[in-house]
C-alpha cells in the first residue's frame, strides 16, 4: 500500500524557519531551517493508532528535538521522562501563543 503524504496545515506551514521551542539540552540542533510542528504522543491529547494529535497539541521543533519527542532517537540519560513533558508543555504553550498571535489559529 502507498504511503499517504502528510496533510499540510496552516500551523504546519508556518513552523518552516522558526526557531525550535522545544529546545532539549545537549539534543536541540537550533537550525530553523530543519523545524516542523511536533505533535503530542499522549493519548490525552488525541493521540491514537494511525491518528495524530490535533495540531493545538504541537509546537515547534527543530529536526534533532523531534526525533527524540517521537522516539526514533533514544531520550538521553540526562533528560528524565518528566523532564521531557515539561520541556514538551512549555514549547506548546509557546507555539499556540506565537499562532494565536498571528491569526493562524483561534
Amino acid at each position: 500500500m502507498k504511503k499517504s503524504r502528510a496533510k499540510s496545515t496552516p500551523a504546519r506551514r508556518a513552523a518552516r524557519g522558526r526557531d525550535c521551542t522545544l529546545m532539549l539540552p545537549g539534543v536541540c540542533n537550533r537550525d530553523p531551517a530543519t523545524t516542523v510542528l511536533c505533535h503530542s504522543n499522549r493519548l490525552a491529547d488525541g493521540k491514537g493508532m494511525a491518528l495524530k494529535a490535533p495540531d493545538s497539541a504541537a509546537c515547534f521543533g527543530c529536526s534533532d528535538c523531534h526525533d527524540v519527542l517521537d522516539g526514533r532517537r533514544p531520550l538521553p540519560g540526562w533528560i528524565s521522562r518528566q523532564q521531557l513533558d515539561a520541556a514538551f508543555d512549555r514549547a506548546r504553550a509557546i507555539t499556540q501563543e506565537q499562532l494565536k498571535q498571528e491569526g493562524i489559529t483561534a
